[in-house]
């Protein structure tokens, strides 16, 4: 069948069941999309929403962040978790207002440029801010294109070229079209090809889902990565940001102490927020987020 026979059902479906993101209305500034992009990576939008919108209260465009020291937007990122997508969005908005005039570029090879930006949220901004045509990869849209073009429940671990060619076999050839398709692909994927719990009755490709004529067969590739929290590095750097965001000014060493038990891995969790730029040694065992004592909280 055709690969145009999927756009009209997806398209009309998502006309209809798309959910209101500020990102999405007509309104949303391209660094609203940018924002939002970064924020989204890895968290649930439904613990972005509120943290977007302060974000945009605090800084409405990239010239108010970069003006900022990079440990208020780690302060304002709170517990988003990777926080250094917060140092990757500080240090995007201080090359915007240096090299383009504090306006978001459009064009994808300028956005790449911008430091913390990969080939999806480059894509991604330039599709959905700028209606430009890109193919946008993201677990979601893999994962839909996966199951209804290949027959397999979930892509490879990583995207393949065969991947990328096959998702640009797809796209519509008109741009805004293009934009709209890679959005609505990934809303599909996250109200109805989930994971976890797929709602096939529900979708509107299920009549031209390979997936669903071989009848749903389970995954057989490389296991899939699976993510743990309690008891990790991650964790333990999440409990000493905690600490140094909850406090305007510096702490002592052993405030960080009480957060986590286990020494040999509180230090090295620490090295490592050193390291990333996430936080900032001081004299005499203090410690503060990055820029201490120009930090403005947001």
């Amino acid at each position: 069948m055709p690969h145009s026979d999927l756009h009209a059902p997806l398209l009309e479906w998502y006309d209809a069941h798309a959910r209101d993101l500020p990102w999405r209305r007509d309104d949303a500034t391209p660094w609203s999309v940018l924002v939002s992009e970064l924020m989204l990576q890895q968290t649930p939008v439904s613990r972005v929403l509120p943290v977007h919108a302060a974000w945009m209260r605090s800084w409405p465009t990239p010239a108010a962040l970069a003006d900022e020291p990079p440990g208020a937007a780690v302060r304002a990122w709170g517990r988003l978790g990777y926080p250094r997508r917060a140092l990757r969005l500080h240090a995007a908005a201080t090359a915007i207002r240096d090299r383009h005039d504090g306006n978001v570029p459009s064009d994808y090879d300028d956005l790449v440029a911008l430091p913390g930006v990969g080939d999806y949220t480059a894509a991604a901004v330039a599709s959905f801010a700028f209606g430009r045509r890109h193919v946008v990869l993201d677990t979601n849209v893999r994962r839909v294109l996966t199951r209804t073009l290949t027959g397999s429940e979930f892509p490879a671990n990583a995207v393949t070229a065969a991947e990328r060619r096959l998702a640009a076999s797809v796209l519509p050839d008109d741009a805004a079209q293009a934009a709209r398709w890679a959005v609505a692909t990934m809303e599909l994927g996250a109200l109805v090809c989930t994971a976890r719990s797929p709602e096939c009755h529900r979708c509107p490709l299920t009549r031209r889902c390979a997936w669903r004529d071989a009848g749903h067969p389970a995954h057989d590739g490389p296991p899939r990565r699976g993510q743990t929290y309690a008891g990790t590095d991650r964790q333990c750097r999440g409990r000493l940001l905690g600490v140094l965001r909850d406090n305007p000014d510096a702490v002592h060493r052993s405030r960080l102490e009480q957060a986590w038990d286990d020494e040999a891995q509180r230090e090295r969790a620490l090295d490592g927020l050193v390291s990333d730029g996430l936080v900032e040694p001081l004299a005499d065992e203090m410690f503060a987020l990055p820029g201490h004592g120009k930090d403005t909280v947001a």
